[in-house]
């Protein structure tokens, strides 16, 4: 390839979700829906929880932190792909995409991180519950917060400079509808081959990490519930770690199928579906899930709904 093809571009054109004309009015009232109701549902959770005495513990504390993280996570890839949408113009400038994939590994991350916090959270309180106030004091929570910040920023930053060190070809396409680090690997000119290694051990560590954590707290968890006599206590701890389990089960579940799509075909068509499932469906879904799961929180919206002018 010769040196002239090799020019650092300025920008990058961004696939649509579909070719068809008819069905971009259909796509962009689906997808400012889908945003719409996941900002107003995570920022109502987080209305709720810092409103309410009664849910000023660990537990609320950290999903009004994931609130947070989703929002960003959904405002960093849907509202540039409404614009495309509605103004035909596909272009993302080079600062930009690398901005929009700095975001998205960053809030990503600190998803994944928080749910390993959460899952640290309900082992204390189920295996160690006379120890659980002292243990998940304010101190020990705003730690864990602001450790899962600072690993994700030193996250987002390795890919951040992975990526800047790429040299594209000029007008370069992007079959997907963000700036996917794994689709910029495939696409660059150079070789990458020791930049995928280093892109996917890194994201092999910061997920399976987490996960190793999580798997260990509900084996304890479990190996704590099996002993409880009554099977109604059972079901009682249990129920504590369903809406956790659902949101880890949705967001690692859509995650790793964004990954293998990007790894295994560069197509658009084979990861737009793990990709709209991992950017707008899970984070719209986590407050229906906590909310509608969560008698606690219930009983709070409704104090809130209640409550006089």
């Amino acid at each position: 390839m010769g040196p002239q093809n090799l020019t650092r571009v300025s920008e990058f054109i961004l696939m649509d979700l579909s070719e068809d004309p008819e069905l971009q009015p259909l796509l962009f009232g689906m997808f400012l829906s889908m945003y719409m109701v996941t900002v107003l549902g995570n920022l109502l959770i987080i209305l709720t929880i810092s409103s309410d005495p009664q849910l000023h513990i660990p537990m609320y504390f950290f999903i009004s932190i994931l609130s947070m993280s989703d929002i960003g996570l959904t405002s960093d890839t849907i509202p540039k792909m409404l614009v495309n949408i509605y103004t035909h113009h596909r272009i993302i400038s080079y600062a930009d995409c690398l901005a929009q994939l700095y975001f998205l590994t960053f809030f990503a991350s600190m998803d994944s991180l928080l749910l390993t916090v959460m899952a640290y959270d309900r082992f204390v309180a189920i295996c160690h519950p006379l120890h659980y106030p002292v243990i998940m004091n304010p101190y020990l929570c705003g730690l864990l917060v602001l450790v899962s910040f600072f690993l994700s920023v030193f996250y987002s930053q390795l890919h951040y400079l992975i990526m800047s060190l790429l040299t594209f070809c000029t007008k370069v396409k992007i079959p997907h509808f963000y700036c996917d680090p794994s689709q910029l690997l495939n696409l660059a000119c150079t070789d990458t081959t020791t930049k995928n290694i280093l892109v996917y051990c890194i994201a092999a560590i910061f997920g399976g990490v987490p996960v190793s954590g999580i798997f260990f707290s509900y084996t304890r968890i479990i190996s704590s519930i099996l002993r409880i006599p009554s099977s109604g206590g059972k079901y009682k701890v249990f129920s504590t770690c369903g809406s956790h389990l659902s949101v880890v089960s949705l967001y690692y579940g859509t995650g790793i199928g964004v990954y293998l799509s990007s790894a295994i075909s560069p197509s658009l068509k084979s990861g737009v579906a793990a990709s709209v499932m991992y950017s707008v469906v899970t984070p719209m879904l986590n407050p229906f899930i906590y909310s509608l799961r969560n008698n606690d929180i219930k009983r709070a919206l409704q104090r809130l709904i209640n409550r006089p002018a």
